[in-house]
């Protein structure tokens, strides 16, 4: 169990020990201290966003518990990296 955390540093630290302890295979984000992503995106009920690398919403969910398709939100994970070109390395000559 962790104590709220106050500064920043200490909120990065307790989602790297998170991450590593759940062996997260994805990237781990948190929010500032003012929590401005999670205002701006709260709901209720609660759903389930995919955010895009343009910081648009590229996928919105059901209304929680019952809209949680997990099923939905990975199709659309599959569909929106399926959709950006992938950076390929430049040859040198």
């Amino acid at each position: 169990m962790f104590e709220q955390p106050k500064t920043l540093d200490a909120r990065s630290e307790i989602a790297q020990v998170c991450s590593l302890k759940l062996e997260l295979s994805i990237p781990t984000l948190i929010d500032d201290m003012e929590n401005s992503t999670d205002r701006k995106y709260y709901a209720l009920p609660d759903r389930l966003y995919l955010v895009g690398r343009d910081g648009r919403v590229a996928y919105r969910g059901g209304p929680g518990p019952f809209g949680f398709v997990a099923s939905e939100l990975e199709r659309a994970m599959e569909e929106y990296l399926g959709a950006i070109p992938t950076q390929t390395a430049s040859k040198s000559p």
